[in-house]
């Protein structure tokens, strides 16, 4: 059991901080989806992919005291920001992960904006699908986001770009 939230603390560690719930939840997916061992199951939902196990992962983390939540009021909502505590620093060492690729790609996305990550998540879960299929779904299932062409085109690079970083040599 904790493997997997040792797993949740090491990608957290490998960045600093993670600003925004619904960032942790798409780079954790992105993550999965090009190839790294991440076990929480997702579900399409309002904002893209979206794991209730992992929501409840962090719960437990931040509630044994090896994260740190910090609740920022940001323009009329609250934004949850999430850092490794020294306890969490403990736990990391009993739980030695040699990932070094895993780092390099959430080191990247943590640069990318919530938005474009939000994109990228929903081009990923709908991954069966020929891209103008892929278009149709998220200028239907998003759009109050007002993506565009050029935006999923962006997507579809920037997922190649990371797939490129995670089996690199």
């Amino acid at each position: 059991m904790f493997n997997e939230h040792a797993k949740i603390i090491h990608a957290i560690a490998a960045v600093g901080e993670i600003a925004g719930r619904k960032k942790l939840q798409k780079m954790i997916y992105i993550a999965k989806k090009i190839s790294f061992p991440f076990q929480e199951k997702y579900e399409f939902h309002y904002y893209g992919p979206y794991s209730e196990e992992l929501t409840l992962k962090i719960e437990e983390l931040c509630d044994l005291g090896y994260l740190n939540e910090v609740k920022e009021k940001k323009g009329g909502y609250q934004l949850y920001c999430y850092s490794l505590s020294e306890e969490g620093k403990e736990f990391l060492q009993l739980y030695k992960m040699d990932m070094p690729r895993l780092e390099l790609c959430l080191q990247d996305m943590n640069a990318q904006n919530a938005r474009f990550l939000e994109l990228v998540s929903t081009v990923l879960y709908f991954d069966t699908l020929e891209k103008e299929e892929v278009a149709e779904k998220v200028f239907t299932l998003k759009s109050k986001q007002k993506y565009t062409l050029e935006e999923i085109d962006e997507a579809y690079a920037y997922i190649e770009s990371l797939k490129q970083k995670a089996k690199a040599h």
